[in-house]
């Protein structure tokens, strides 16, 4: 295999092709029950809008499209996420072989990516708008670098593209080009690319790309911000100082736990090469280091002025998956005249990663039932209880209202043609008619049997009339791989228009 990736770089990408179709075949093996952000995408992909909540559209788009011409699925779903993945990986791998001299370093390096847990198995497990953001990166990564070394209109353009595509994303990726640009501007080769006046070219498309959400980013800030802030556990009456070193100290582990297996793994396919290596440096070395500082700077001054205490290791996502590349052009830098065996410990290091991050995310849905009783959300019987309830009622309802995006898109699942709402969304919301012959159906998850309904619901409904006719039940059923014992419940409501 070493002999025929050097003879053919392309092989490398057709096994990673190969790759991400067997992480397709995986997810669709799995029972037909949605994860969170799966949820979320399939229930806002009923609507095209410039804007949703707290999270950039772009992902959305995409799922919107691919939903518009194949349809609500499982498959839907797995091919969009995939798909991104592995054009994430051919970028990366093409802005490898345009540094690297050495052809093993650039396919080592492309391989990289799949030593970054955020970016080999919780990008597989259930992230949407950072497989989104990966994406992005790995574009702004190439048309930058190409931009740099051999700068052209197409690549001016192609970076604009990606920083506009980045920032409706994930709105931490503005990070990446604004830590790009000073790390450009410290480089004297480098900086009179930035006087260029195909900069225009990269001006006009970013703001073209992101002017429309811009717009309503601006009449909806409380909405794009709020959810992002509470995540971020600001403190605003806690101690300065205990506030701020635990934003500190949760930033340096989730720098630990990005960059951690990267480094060893890199130091057992390397050796003592690596050490000697990262006294070593290039043009290349230097720039991409330099971002990397600079991020980590604008990420401590975030720190110490908002009081930020909870940073999660998978938003570091687009700013360190560069890691790989950067370790590689160092040991080019180094000028070690062999690299005898690397490859082929890459090759083996990235064969059992594979297996198992397919073997894992395949195995949990039915291992952790059988373990500890510990449900996956793959294991709730969605699809039975949505039939059931709508087997039993006496109308097909005209919507169906769930108290949180993941119920409802698994309600989408398996009924697309019958309308899905949540509170919260009422914008959104299609016209409808509402009779005897046409109720409204409210379901959600219950805790327990004697959950009532959900607050939110409440109040969606009472908007509609305080004075609506309901008619309440409840469907219990066994999880999919449960041992029979273990069941959940779900909770639902038949609302008719009060009597005349």
């Amino acid at each position: 295999m070493v002999e025929a990736l050097r003879r053919q770089p392309a092989l490398l990408y057709l096994l990673l092709a190969g790759y991400f179709v067997l992480q397709v075949v995986a997810r669709l093996s799995l029972p037909r029950s949605l994860e969170l952000d799966e949820g979320q995408q399939l229930f806002l992909a009923q609507w095209f809008a410039v804007g949703y909540d707290t999270q950039p559209p772009f992902y959305n788009w995409l799922q919107y499209a691919v939903v518009s011409l194949t349809g609500a699925s499982v498959a839907s779903l797995s091919v969009l996420k995939n798909g991104l993945l592995f054009l994430s990986y051919l970028l990366y791998g093409l802005t490898a072989n345009r540094l690297l001299q050495n052809r093993d370093l650039a396919i080592i390096a492309t391989l990289g990516l799949l030593t970054i847990p955020q970016v080999s198995f919780e990008a597989q497990r259930d992230l949407t708008h950072t497989v989104a953001v990966i994406f992005a990166a790995c574009l702004f990564l190439y048309g930058f670098t190409r931009t740099l070394k051999t700068p052209s209109l197409i690549g001016y353009a192609l970076t604009g593209a990606a920083i506009g595509i980045g920032l409706i994303s994930k709105y931490n990726f503005a990070l990446l080009p604004a830590a790009a640009l000073l790390a450009t501007m410290m480089e004297a080769e480098f900086r009179r690319r930035l006087f260029d006046w195909r900069m225009l070219a990269t001006i006009a498309i970013t703001l073209l790309i992101v002017t429309p959400h811009g717009l309503w980013f601006l009449q909806h800030m409380d909405v794009a911000t709020g959810r992002t802030l509470g995540k971020l556990h600001i403190e605003e009456n806690a101690g300065l100082l205990a506030t701020r070193a635990e934003g500190l100290l949760s930033l340096a582990l989730a720098l630990v736990g990005f960059c951690a297996l990267t480094l060893a793994l890199f130091a057992v396919i390397f050796g003592r090469g690596l050490r000697e290596a990262l006294r070593a440096e290039n043009i290349w070395t230097r720039l991409i280091g330099r971002m990397m500082v600079i991020i980590l700077i604008a990420l401590a001054c975030m720190i110490l002025f908002t009081g930020a205490t909870h940073i999660k290791d998978r938003w570091l996502a687009p700013f360190f998956l560069v890691l790989p590349l950067y370790l590689c052009l160092k040991i080019e830098a180094s000028g070690r005249p062999t690299l005898e065996g690397a490859l082929k410990r890459t090759l083996g290091i990235s064969a059992v990663i594979a297996v198992l991050v397919i073997g894992v995310l395949t195995l949990r849905v039915p291992f952790d039932s059988w373990t500890d009783d510990d449900y996956e959300k793959v294991n709730v019987p969605y699809g039975p209880a949505v039939t059931k309830i709508l087997s039993e009622g006496p109308h097909q309802p005209t919507i169906i209202a769930a108290n949180d995006m993941q119920m409802a898109g698994n309600i989408r699942l398996h009924e697309s043609g019958i309308p899905v709402t949540v509170p919260g969304y009422q914008s959104f919301e299609p016209s409808y008619p509402w009779d005897r012959e046409h109720p409204i159906l409210l379901i959600w998850k219950r805790d327990g049997e004697e959950t009532p309904l959900p607050q939110n619901l409440a109040a969606w409904l009472a908007a509609k009339s305080p004075a609506a006719k309901t008619v309440t039940g409840h469907v219990t059923l066994p999880y999919h791989y449960g041992d029979g014992d273990d069941f959940f419940t779900f909770g639902y409501v038949w609302a008719y228009p009060p009597e005349q």
